[in-house]
């Protein structure tokens, strides 16, 4: 059945359509000066000086994890609640994820259980800003520079959130950004890459492109030259087609995040009356953007049943994300019983820019009827 309250839906207009056809209709489709424009304004939007756009956040995670050198034998902490693609970016470079439990209010990695972690291989962190809310990054850094270790953030589901005033994925060493379609700013698929380190990102830049510098930047050239293979590097760049959906969205992300903020509070204003659900706690001195309105649900309660029984009545909803030291991929022998609590009691409520209030309160109310049988 076609659901009457979707969990998430993209926002498009026909700024994008129009932008699109513009593409098409220059003929340069793949890597071009879309692409260049839409690194331009992530670049002053996030006051960085590097961006690079890239074909997702998993991609700019592996590139970033390259370019720090994390190879095989290495061992990266990483924060355990978390989309698997996390983790999988480690292990890409032939390196070992060891995950790092959360904390249960906020779903982000606890900087205190970092050193019980730590071993003589260890290379680097992956904090995640998990649903767009940013982790709490000062003793992440403080502990980084004490060990000698790179932070890589992943920045995921938090393009636009801040830390202290300062946006996610610029805090450290590298910033990892995703454009799928439950973000904020979408381009279907797609990603961004940061950093402020001028030889990380010359790095970074040449690995997204076979290792070769890209065929815009040589059409500039008034010499002809004959491209050379640096490095073993990769496919990974953003298209045009992509880039001109990123440049509308990136003009609106502002105007998206105030209303996703909205509504995010009126659902709190509703699950205050409700028995055995927790609605997302919100840390001090960050901007949360709600990439996902992640709930907790009592350990009593049957949380895939309500999933079901929710679909059933015309509201989807879904898990938050997965505890990832039990997926079986890893074979991970690490302990993280908060990421684990969360992983089977989380549940994700409807919310996205076009929703209205009126659908807030028919989704609660069945919400509040399910949890009351």
């Amino acid at each position: 059945m076609t659901m009457k309250i979707p969990l998430m839906r993209p926002y498009f207009d026909s700024d994008e359509l129009k932008e699109i056809k513009k593409v098409l209709n220059s003929g340069w489709v793949s890597q071009g000066p879309e692409t260049k424009k839409f690194e331009k304004c992530a670049r002053e939007y996030l006051g960085i000086k590097h961006t690079i756009p890239v074909t997702n956040c998993t991609a700019a995670l592996h590139l970033a994890l390259l370019s720090i050198g994390i190879k095989k034998g290495d061992e990266v902490l990483v924060a355990d609640y978390t989309y698997p693609a996390t983790g999988h970016s480690v292990v890409y470079c032939g390196a070992k994820p060891r995950f790092v439990d959360v904390d249960v209010r906020t779903y982000n990695i606890n900087p205190e259980l970092l050193k019980h972690k730590l071993t003589t291989r260890t290379k680097a962190i992956i904090p995640v800003h998990t649903f767009g809310q940013p982790a709490d990054m000062d003793p992440i850094m403080e502990f980084a520079a004490d060990n000698n270790l790179k932070v890589i953030e992943d920045a995921a589901c938090a393009f636009g959130a801040k830390y202290k005033k300062k946006y996610a994925g610029t805090i450290g060493d590298i910033g990892c950004y995703s454009f799928h379609a439950r973000k904020g700013l979408t381009t279907g698929e797609g990603g961004m890459i940061a950093t402020r380190d001028d030889t990380l990102a010359e790095k970074m830049r040449c690995l997204s492109i076979f290792g070769i510098k890209a065929a815009w930047d040589r059409e500039g050239s008034k010499k002809f030259s004959i491209p050379t293979f640096i490095d073993i590097g990769y496919n990974y760049k953003m298209s045009d087609i992509t880039a001109a959906i990123g440049v509308v969205q990136l003009k609106r992300l502002d105007k998206v995040i105030t209303k996703k903020k909205a509504l995010a509070k009126l659902w709190d204003e509703h699950l205050i009356d409700m028995s055995n659900i927790t609605p997302p706690y919100i840390a001090k001195n960050v901007e949360h953007i709600y990439q996902t309105y992640n709930t907790r649900l009592s350990k009593n309660i049957d949380r895939n049943n309500i999933i079901t029984r929710l679909a059933d009545v015309g509201v989807q909803t879904n898990i938050g994300t997965y505890a990832s030291h039990i997926q079986p991929v890893y074979k991970s022998k690490d302990k993280c019983p908060k990421s684990l609590e969360i992983f089977h009691t989380s549940l994700a409520l409807p919310l996205f820019y076009r929703m209205t209030h009126a659908q807030v309160e028919i989704a609660a109310r069945k919400l509040k009827k399910e949890l009351e049988v």
